[in-house]
């Protein structure tokens, strides 16, 4: 009886892993990065999408229009172009082709150090020394200046998806 109801769990989740699967996003492209920063249509568009989550609510872990996080907002923005990018801060920094700060271009993420050590914050530059991000707990997707003092002394890098 055990065995059995082992196998009709084991049915249950892959049969819901496939439904997933199936009706979640639409498909996408990984892209391999540009290091020449060329400029691709993409880049107005992912600005576009970017904009257009201006006052979305932080949510921890959140990579929807109901709430999402900064690294969540990253993956959204590019699922919405067709690029499928890492989730979390850590994975993009780690997967995306690394930009000088000179040579940044419209949709490139910016890398932040808030605490300590780690990389631990992501966003989306959309040029003119400004980036759209989702903060922290309590407030939303906002644009913020990179001449800011707070951001200028704990931006650590940049990098390139396409």
């Amino acid at each position: 009886m055990r065995d059995g109801m082992r196998a009709v769990a084991v049915a249950l989740w892959a049969g819901a892993m496939l439904l997933q699967a199936a009706c979640s996003s639409p498909p996408t492209r990984t892209v391999s990065p540009s290091p020449d920063g060329a400029s691709h249509p993409e880049r107005q568009e992912v600005v576009e999408v970017a904009r257009s989550l201006v006052g979305i609510p932080y949510r921890f872990g959140g990579n929807s229009r109901r709430g999402m996080d900064c690294s969540g907002l990253v993956q959204y923005v590019y699922r919405k172009v067709g690029v499928a990018v890492p989730r979390t801060v850590a994975e993009q920094r780690r997967h995306a082709f690394p930009v000088s700060l000179e040579a940044l271009q419209p949709g490139d993420l910016l890398f932040f150090r808030l605490n300590g050590r780690r990389v631990s914050h992501v966003g989306l530059y959309l040029g003119e020394e400004r980036f759209i991000h989702a903060p922290s707990t309590g407030k939303r997707v906002t644009i913020a200046r990179l001449n800011d003092l707070f951001w200028s002394r704990r931006l650590v890098g940049a990098g390139r998806f396409y």
